[in-house]
Formats: structure tokens, sequence, C-alpha cells
């Protein structure tokens, strides 16, 4: 009796421990003066609705009727991202792992095959509770392990047939990588041989332009079709669409319905979206090409303060976000990150540690608009300062 109370108030000790060190990272975010990234968590809601009155004008006449039932100003966001993506149609999603379900099932039914070739880091595989499987009935199967998209040989010789290939780009898990252009293009080139459907899990899709070279239209219609996100890069409140093939999307539509998606209201939502679209998106290359700099002076940085082992991968950014591994167990890494933020006002690691192995950590590195405002030397002093704090 009394060992059983004792495990539940260590257990409740735990959590509490837990609940303070997130409370002290979401306000350390929220005051830091000098942060790479900034994104919709660090803001209260106050400020959020403050800022999408005040741009909400730019992109939609705020004094039509509010939507209902995704006509209004969702109709508008859709026919928005359809010609940035320059597909026939879009539809809104309230989340990507309803889209994607959507979209991979309605080609399962066209082609007959609910078999569903992607990479073993995939969302859907990592990130979203066997959801394919689970709710949607398809089958997922893993064209590869390896820390990099499928190649064109692992999409042409894989053993089974399979109706739709689904390409993540960026690959998150591993490092928000890409493939260059023409692999890509053979990537692509190999699904059709094999008679496949692509589908490109685009919801970092709109920060691929500097790295393939390509513009988004180009690079979207590569696929059948594309779905993307509105508040990973964008910074929009929530929120997804699913662009292709005008009967593609009008069937997703009523699978949306079935799913539960066709809300009453979803003008926030949609405004931020279109102000994302409006705002951000035109400045993400610049984003891309500054986490470069980023990148390269946390590499420098670290070197330069003693760490004998630390990478930064992709060694050079593939899009405005990348690792950072790191020597150290990630409680430690965590607390110095934070005791930095609340004693200097310089949050350098805003992003949760991870366990990446024995005595190793990793942390996922966004660099946006208060990122630009950071040389190469205000990175290096910033590691300096972390550093000395791992071992203070």
């Amino acid at each position: 009796m009394i060992r059983g109370m004792s495990d539940a108030a260590d257990q409740v000790e735990v959590q509490s421990a837990e609940e303070q060190l997130r409370e002290r990272r979401r306000n350390a975010a929220r005051v830091a003066r000098r942060v790479l990234w900034r994104g919709g968590l660090s803001g209260t809601i106050r400020q959020r609705l403050a800022s999408l009155a005040e741009a909400a004008p730019e992109v939609y006449d705020v004094d039509e009727s509010a939507d209902i039932y995704g006509n209004g100003v969702v109709t508008a966001l859709e026919e928005r991202v359809a010609t940035v993506l320059g597909k026939e149609a879009a539809a809104f999603f309230p989340t990507g792992t309803m889209a994607q379900q959507v979209a991979l099932r309605c080609w399962a039914g066209r082609t007959g095959n609910q078999m569903v070739a992607l990479h073993a880091l995939a969302h859907p595989e990592v990130h979203e509770r066997h959801a394919f499987a689970q709710v949607s009935g398809l089958r997922p199967v893993r064209l590869t392990s390896e820390p990099r998209l499928p190649t064109a040989e692992e999409v042409r010789d894989f053993e089974e047939p399979y109706g739709a290939l689904m390409l993540e780009l960026p690959l998150r898990d591993a490092g928000f990588v890409l493939p260059t252009w023409e692999e890509l293009t053979e990537i692509v080139e190999a699904a059709r041989e094999r008679d496949a459907v692509v589908h490109f899990d685009g919801a970092r899709l709109w920060e691929t332009t500097v790295h393939f070279g390509r513009p988004l239209d180009e690079i979207a219609g590569l696929a059948d079709s594309v779905y993307v996100s509105f508040y990973k890069s964008l910074d929009g409140f929530a929120g997804a669409a699913l662009a292709g093939p005008k009967t593609l999307v009008e069937e997703a539509k009523t699978w949306r319905h079935r799913y539960g998606g066709m809300a009453f209201q979803q003008f926030p939502t949609a405004l931020s979206a279109l102000v994302g679209l409006e705002r951000e998106l035109p400045r993400l290359p610049e984003y891309v090409r500054h986490a470069r700099v980023v990148a390269a002076a946390l590499r420098e940085g670290f070197a330069e303060a003693g760490v004998a082992w630390a990478r930064v991968h992709p060694e050079e950014p593939h899009t405005h976000q990348f690792q950072v591994w790191l020597p150290y167990d990630a409680d430690m890494l965590i607390e110095a990150a934070v005791r930095q933020a609340e004693e200097t006002g310089t949050y350098l690691f805003t992003g949760y540690w991870d366990r990446g192995g024995p005595g190793l950590a990793l942390a996922e590195v966004t660099v946006g608009a208060s990122g630009l405002e950071w040389t190469a030397d205000d990175v290096k002093a910033a590691v300096a300062d972390f550093v000395a704090r791992l071992s203070g």
C-alpha cells in the first residue's frame, strides 16, 4: 500500500517536472529577444488574432460574409493554391493526415491497388499511428530506410506491384533532405514505368525551390497529386490542401465530408493561410539561403568552442531547416538552451532535443524572419555561450 502510494507520488512529481520544463520553454520562447525562428508557438492568442486582423484585409475582402461549409474565403484559398502549384483544382483540409489518406484512397480506387510505396521515415509511417492501414484500408510498403529519398532503382525494382508512390519532399526525419532535380525526375519516371501514380507529401514543398532551382508549379507538376501544409512554413493557424486533377479533387471533397472534415466555418484558418501565401511564401528562398550561413556558423562555432564531435546535417541545408547533433545528454542540452534564453534573452535552440543514440542528441533548427537578423558572428557567439553552460 505504502509502496503503491510512493510510486504514484513519484509519477506525479515526474509529470510535474515535465510540465514545468514545458512551461519554461514556452515562456522563454515568448520573451526571448533573439531567436532564429518564432513561428506560431511563441505568440499569445491576443497577438496572433491581432496579427491576423491587421493582415487579412491585404488578402481578402473582410467585409464579405464568413464562409459556410467551404465556400467564400475557403474557395478563394483553394483557387489560390491550385494556381500556385499549377494544378487543375485544390481542396482545403483541416489536417494533412486527413488530406493524404483521402488522396491515396482515391488513387487506390482508380488503380485497383491498395499498396502505397513510401520511405520508412515518411510521416504517415512514423507520426500518424498507422492511419493509412488502420483507417483507410491502404497497405504501406517501405522502399528503403536509408536517410535519403528512395532511388530510381529502388522504385523500379521493388518486388511487389504498387498503385501509388508517395514521396515526402523534403524528408523531415532524415534531416529535411531532398534529392537533386535530376534524381527526382528519374524517380518519378521509374514510378511511371511501374504504372504507379505519384503523390507528393509536400508539407514543406514551399521551400524546395532554391534547392531544385525550379518554380513551385514545375516541381508540383511532376506529381499527379500534391499535399501542402499551411502552418509548417507559412505560419498559418492550421490546415492543408490537396491539389491535383479536378476529378480527383471533387472525389476528395466527398471523402473529406465522410472523414468529418467539413467544418461549418473555417475563415480564421483560411485567412491565415492566404496571409502566409502572400507574406511568407515569397520570403522562403531568403530563409533557405540564410540557413546555410547559420549552419556553417554553427559548425564553426562548435569547433571553436572545443566540442569534440558536432554535426550539422545536411552540411549545406537543402531547405531552411536542418538537424544539429551533439555528444551530450538530451536533458542537459534542453536545460542549457532554456537557461541561456532565460538569462541572456538569446534562445539559440528553441526545438526539442531528442536522444539520437548513446551519448548523442539531435535538434531541428529552423531559420525564419527573425533569423535573418543574425550574422555568422552572432551565431558563433551564441554557440560559445551555450557550450559554456554545458560544462558549468
